[in-house]
């Protein structure tokens, strides 16, 4: 038996065998004829489709057409086939060609792109460093310009605006500034990272207790804490800013009141001891700031600064100028002693209120944060936005520069604060709170080595490793500040339910 089908006497694609007269057929030939005829072409007898055996076979070899025998046809199709074959390595040389012109394209546009990158890489690196190391800018332009750059702002102002105006950013107040900024940062270097030898240990201050409660220095009516501050050169003065409307600095060693201050016509929400001076200040949504005299126990200066509720409160190094925030969306420059705005700006393109203000250590720069969780580095010389962090989401609640002026911690109404490399200009640490934690206030220690976040409770963190040390959940209500005292000795804190406590060992 030959695999050769016994209709068209050729080699089959698919052989199969009828088992009736055990002739080998293609199968297509066979079943045509069965369709036809209904029986075996070799012997007549009846044959279905179903009785037809397939052969597994590998695949045939067809044998050349007859007109293929000679050695003239055999020649000819050899050439045919080198032809082809010669065809085909043309058409991938011509590929070859183009894609080596398209990666020499792409290596010369990425050698250009490097090159770019280099160079703006070199740039960025000259703009940091030059913010990092506050370097003065050339001239005093800017200031002259400022009663011409804010005819319009002045208007919308009132009066404090036209004083203002008049007053402005003069050539001794920059020098003032920056003859300040000088010593401190020199005062800074000289204390290089050493940390104070009286500092508490994070050991000793992870074993901090509630030692005091004072609950009466706010009125029970209109309950609630709203700011804190500690006198720096003396930290048992603390002073407190409440919903009653008054303002009530505190002697913790003696635990009575000094003073109780009365003015504002709203609650105060902001509260600043003045480092060397018998004078604190105080911020109200009454869109006043007060100077107060604690020997006198009278109000000395008022600011009329903002046309809406001020939000933030920050005194400058010198001790003889204030910044602050306000839901207007102008930040403000004043002169304490004469009540005067110096200058007063906003960001146009933001157009969203203020909601709290930081100067940096040096006293160059500061920050504001705003309703819509943008935080913003500001040159005071030059009264421009130097630099922004986006991140947060939600109004940003509070921040806060460390002493040694490289980092900036922000805390939003995202349950989450932000740790800021001001040298890189870039967030370096996040760190996530409970979920709906709130963030009220954010304050390092006078040597930078330690950070608390008040609000749903007490927390503390040491720098560098970023990890919680303690945590108070002592208040029974939210809250809204926290101050270390001298060499972390000790931690006070107030809040919602009227509380002023302190904790030590």
């Amino acid at each position: 038996m030959s695999l050769v089908c016994a209709i068209c006497n050729e080699v089959p694609e698919h052989p199969c065998i009828s088992p009736v007269s055990n002739h080998v057929f293609e199968r297509r030939l066979i079943e045509k004829y069965i369709a036809e005829n209904g029986t075996d072409p070799m012997n007549g007898q009846p044959l279905s489709e179903e009785q037809l055996v397939d052969i597994k076979v590998t695949h045939p070899i067809r044998p050349k057409a007859p007109s293929a025998t000679s050695i003239p046809a055999i020649l000819k199709s050899l050439q045919d086939e080198w032809d082809a074959v010669m065809l085909h390595s043309f058409t991938l040389r011509q590929q070859l060609q183009t894609t080596r012109q398209e990666l020499s394209h792409a290596l010369y546009q990425h050698d250009a792109a490097c090159r770019v990158i280099a160079r703006l890489n070199k740039e960025v690196t000259a703009a940091r460093e030059a913010l990092a190391t506050l370097k003065p800018q050339a001239g005093l332009v800017a200031p002259q310009a400022v009663p011409a750059s804010q005819p319009a702002a002045a208007g919308a102002g009132g009066e404090p605006m036209e004083i203002s105006e008049q007053v402005g950013m003069t050539p001794e107040i920059i020098q003032k500034l920056q003859d300040k900024a000088t010593i401190l940062t020199t005062e800074r270097k000289k204390r290089g990272k050493t940390v104070p030898e009286d500092l508490v240990r994070a050991e000793d201050l992870s074993k901090y207790r509630q030692v005091a409660s004072h609950a009466g220095l706010h009125s029970a009516s209109v309950p609630g804490i709203l700011a804190l501050d500690v006198c720096p050169s003396d930290t048992n003065k603390v002073l407190t800013g409440g919903a009653d409307k008054n303002v009530v600095v505190f002697d913790k060693s003696e635990e009575q009141i000094v003073a109780t201050l009365k003015g504002h016509t709203k609650k105060v929400t902001s509260v600043i001891y003045h480092p060397s001076q018998s004078v604190v200040f105080s911020a109200s949504p009454d869109t006043t700031i007060r100077v107060w005299s604690v020997t006198g126990g009278n109000c000395v200066q008022v600011v009329r600064a903002h046309e809406a509720g001020v939000t933030g409160l920050s005194l400058h190094a010198t001790g003889d100028y204030l910044l602050s925030s306000s839901e207007d969306q102008y930040w403000a420059f004043s002169d304490i002693q004469t009540g005067k705005v110096l200058t007063k700006v906003t960001d146009e393109s933001a157009g969203c209120a203020l909601t709290c203000a930081q100067f940096h250590p040096d006293g160059l720069i500061f920050g504001t944060g705003t309703a819509d969780s943008q935080i913003k580095i500001w040159d005071l010389k030059e009264r421009t936005n130097v630099a922004n962090f986006p991140g947060h989401s939600g109004p940003v609640t509070s921040i806060a520069f460390s002493e040694n002026g490289y980092y900036l911690a922000t805390g939003a109404q995202d349950s989450s604060l932000k740790l800021w490399d001001l040298r890189k200009l870039k967030n370096f640490k996040t760190i996530t709170l409970d979920n709906n934690y709130e963030v009220k206030s954010l304050v390092f220690d006078q040597s930078g080595t330690y950070l608390a976040v008040a609000g749903t409770d007490i927390r503390v963190y040491i720098c560098k490793q970023w990890s919680e040390v303690l945590n108070f959940t002592d208040h029974t209500g939210l809250v809204t500040g926290v101050a270390f005292g001298e060499h972390a000795k000790f931690l006070t804190s107030a809040g919602m339910d009227r509380s002023l406590r302190f904790y030590s060992l």
